[in-house]
């Protein structure tokens, strides 16, 4: 998704206050996106770990991550962002996911699921 932003002039210092507090409501309403986002991804562990248990495949998974980061360098670049930054932000959220495989798989074992 590229961004169609462009620079903006000010004709004076309400129109720049304005367009700031427009830019960080929109900010905040993003964020919560965001953390909706999430949420639902790190709850789809629960799914993932059960299947991969079944299969008998570990939590770690080389290809699918290699896969992931493949697409997400390919993404960044086409948006231009930072293909670092934004791998480290899933770098993380993998991290997440794979916590929350373990922890779903360690209360399966305790009967818990």
């Amino acid at each position: 998704m590229k961004s169609d932003y462009e620079i903006k002039s000010f004709n004076n210092k309400e129109e720049a206050e304005k367009l700031l507090k427009e830019s960080r409501k929109r900010i905040d309403e993003i964020d919560n996106e965001l953390f909706d986002l999430i949420s639902q991804r790190t709850s789809l562990a629960k799914d993932i770990a059960l299947s991969k248990e079944f299969i008998g495949m570990p939590i770690y998974d080389k290809s699918r991550e290699e896969e992931i980061h493949n697409k997400i360098k390919r993404l960044s670049q086409e948006n231009n962002l930072d293909v670092d930054i934004i791998d480290q932000i899933v770098n993380m959220l993998t991290i997440l996911s794979k916590n929350e495989q373990k922890e779903i798989l360690r209360r399966n074992v305790n009967g818990q699921y």
